[in-house]
């Protein structure tokens, strides 16, 4: 079987985003399925990772055509521009809106093009083709392939809508319009977490769910082969617990509960909220600065953005892993990719997430516990119990976690194998079928 993947984003673009598709290209050929990549060859992403090279095999065969996007930089510029006050203020805002009306579903539209004539000619030369977003604007290259097309959400399209640069009522009423037909000419869909998939089927009534697979995310132990022997750091008196967060911090993302329960903490308790190193590992976009910038925390520290191995051993050197998922409108449908990082390092969690897909599965994983994301006295009187624990040497959480098998990423690209030989076999029997 022959698959072509097309995915804006692929190494050396660094970021969790670029996991999902980067495993499945690793991993597809030991399950006899050759894979061709089709990506941008000058994408405008605001971060790198050579390292994330190496997971591409040298029989993947990776074809990189160009984007009409501007950097990423200057259409920061526009968007910081756009929020920012003063004498042109007015017009930056207006050129913002603009921007933002013409390039509808989202800027990678310009990527389009190129990738339009591209994906003709691959797809003459496979059995299925699958389009990964967001961003989303590749979705409608699916109908111009000549095979069937597998559209891969590794997230809501309306969640990741209101993402940076996003957002507004023409975006919605762009995607009331494009997603439907498409989701009804694609041969199968894939979602990242059980609730997009119901959430989908509920959405889209006359769907066959049979279309409809979840496929989730997940971790690669040759990712942790570097630090798979290094033990949990020690308990000892004067040491500082040291909890790191790892990811992107953005408003989906956004650490204001916790900061809010920290100094709720460091009023009742002083001593204990001393007691804690803070550490976040990754971009913070500029609408989240203000939250790190005022009233600054001294037990809270920004490392920034670190290849992926670095920021691995960072989780595997601390004794506490946190990860946040804000309660807003679409979050209680998804996870971090970061929690299966979380998952394969061993560290307790302390997730601070609404009821939904995310605290779900901490629960049935046993990974540590979750924290309403809004509610400070509920995180500091967590943040309370953790630390009396760690004073004692004891565990911090009640962690065992189970049943991690199938988040491996050689299992995951295994069960997307069996939807393209699929597609294959049901392609066979509709030819033969016309003959």
């Amino acid at each position: 079987m022959r698959l072509l993947i097309v995915s804006y984003a692929f190494p050396p673009v660094g970021g969790v985003a670029v996991q999902r598709v980067t495993k499945f290209a690793k991993y597809l050929p030991a399950w006899g399925v050759e894979t061709t990549v089709l990506t941008a060859e000058n994408p405008s992403v605001p971060i790198r990772d050579e390292s994330l090279l190496r997971d591409v095999p040298a029989e993947v065969k990776v074809v990189r055509v160009r984007t009409l996007e501007p950097s990423y930089e200057k259409k920061a510029a526009v968007w910081r521009g756009a929020a920012s006050k003063g004498r042109f203020a007015g017009a930056r805002r207006a050129l913002a809106r603009l921007a933002s009306a013409a390039l509808v579903p989202d800027p990678q539209i310009l990527w389009l093009p190129a990738a339009a004539a591209a994906i003709r000619r691959l797809s003459a030369n496979v059995d299925a083709v699958l389009v990964s977003g967001p961003p989303f604007s590749p979705f409608l290259l699916g109908p111009l392939s000549r095979v069937p097309f597998v559209l891969d959400y590794r997230d809501e399209w309306r969640t990741a809508a209101t993402y940076e640069m996003h957002g507004g009522p023409l975006l919605a009423r762009a995607i009331d319009t494009i997603e439907p037909a498409l989701v009804r000419r694609a041969a199968r869909i894939l979602t990242a977490t059980e609730e997009f998939r119901q959430n989908l089927l509920a959405r889209y009534r006359d769907l066959d769910a049979r279309r409809v697979i979840t496929l989730t995310n997940g971790y690669d132990p040759d990712d942790f082969a570097h630090i798979a022997a290094a033990p949990p750091p020690p308990y000892a008196p004067g040491r500082k617990l040291v909890a790191t967060y790892a990811g992107t911090t953005f408003w989906h993302t956004s650490p204001r509960g916790l900061f809010a329960g920290l100094r709720l903490l460091a009023e009742r308790a002083p001593a204990l909220a001393n007691l804690f190193d803070i550490r976040f590992v990754g971009r913070v976009v500029d609408t989240e600065r203000a939250v790190f910038d005022e009233a600054p925390l001294p037990i809270v520290r920004h490392l920034g953005f670190r290849a992926h191995d670095e920021a691995l051993s960072l989780l595997a050197e601390s004794h506490l892993a946190l990860v946040i998922v804000d309660d807003i409108p679409g979050n209680a449908a998804i996870y971090p990719g970061k929690i299966f990082d979380i998952m394969a390092v061993g560290r307790p969690c302390l997730a601070l997430a609404p009821e939904g897909a995310l605290s779900g599965l901490i629960d049935r994983h046993r990974l540590g516990v979750v924290v309403p994301p809004r509610e400070p006295a509920a995180i500091a009187a967590a943040l309370e119990r953790i630390a009396r624990s760690f004073q004692r040497g004891e565990p911090l959480l009640p962690s065992r976690p189970v049943g991690l098998e199938p988040f491996h990423r050689r299992a995951i690209a295994g069960r997307l194998a069996e939807v393209v030989r699929d597609i294959g076999a049901q392609g066979q029997t509709r030819a033969s079928s016309a003959a």
